[in-house]
């Protein structure tokens, strides 16, 4: 008689090539009238309008790595006083964080771009409005990854430090920041892929990342299922790629904390 586990993995089983047959004949074009001749590759116009959406690449991955560089710079310097003994360093601390992760990021970057030119006199360009609105929104995150992150290493390794006469500068440079950004890597991770989906947004200030280019590409071909089903696997594929990059990382910091 056959087990109930077994019944169980076998209808799951089931259920995944009911989903992937299913998922084949609607992308094969049984049913409906697709249009992938857009995107295919074998022809001049196809492979044209792929290279024309994969040029935002470019764009896309230098917005996210500069901005994720900055918010970690920030949310390091935001998280450091709200753990310091002074409670009007912790209440400023506390302010920054609570009203920037209280203000949506389209919102943001839409302020950044039109709002502060007009309070600073300066021009910014889109990706530099870009990168200050991700940035400024993913530091509060970043501070609040860097507080945990910190609280997590017991009181012993401050004192151990002190007691070799290192300061709260060189304590937190070489004592207890390397413990907790090895504890904090996966979360940092997963800002990092957040940061990558969030850059999308900034095609509505006319950023020529990714989506913008998918956005021109649907107003000039009229097939949106197409072209944005190109656009998910191109988010799909990068960000993997991304965790996989991640994952490798926390492996190699386990091995050397090990050895």
């Amino acid at each position: 008689m056959m087990t109930k586990p077994l019944c169980i993995r076998q209808r799951r089983a089931a259920m995944r090539w009911m989903i992937g047959l299913t998922a084949f004949l609607a992308l094969s074009g049984c049913g409906a009238n697709w249009g992938w001749y857009v995107v295919n590759p074998a022809t001049a116009s196809g492979y044209a309008n792929l290279k024309f959406m994969l040029s935002g690449l470019v764009y896309t991955i230098q917005l996210s790595a500069t901005a994720i560089a900055i918010s970690v710079v920030v949310g390091l310097l935001v998280a450091l006083p709200g753990l310091s003994g002074n409670i009007w360093a912790r209440r400023v601390s506390r302010t920054y964080v609570e009203v920037v992760r209280a203000v949506p990021i389209l919102v943001l970057i839409l302020w950044v771009y039109y709002g502060l030119p007009q309070v600073t006199g300066w021009t910014i360009g889109v990706f530099w409005a870009g990168v200050i609105a991700l940035a400024l929104s993913d530091s509060a995150f970043q501070a609040e990854i860097f507080r945990a992150g910190i609280q997590s290493i017991a009181r012993g390794q401050y004192e151990a430090a002190y007691s070799v006469s290192l300061g709260y500068r060189d304590t937190m440079r070489y004592v207890i920041l390397p413990q907790a950004i090895r504890r904090i890597l996966p979360a940092l991770g997963n800002q990092l892929v957040y940061m990558l989906k969030m850059s999308s947004l900034v095609s509505v200030i006319g950023m020529q990342e990714l989506t913008r280019k998918a956005n021109e590409l649907v107003v000039s071909e009229y097939r949106p299922l197409e072209i944005y089903t190109i656009l998910v696997l191109e988010y799909l594929v990068l960000i993997l790629i991304v965790s996989a990059g991640v994952r490798w990382l926390e492996r190699r910091l386990r091995v050397d904390e090990r050895s």
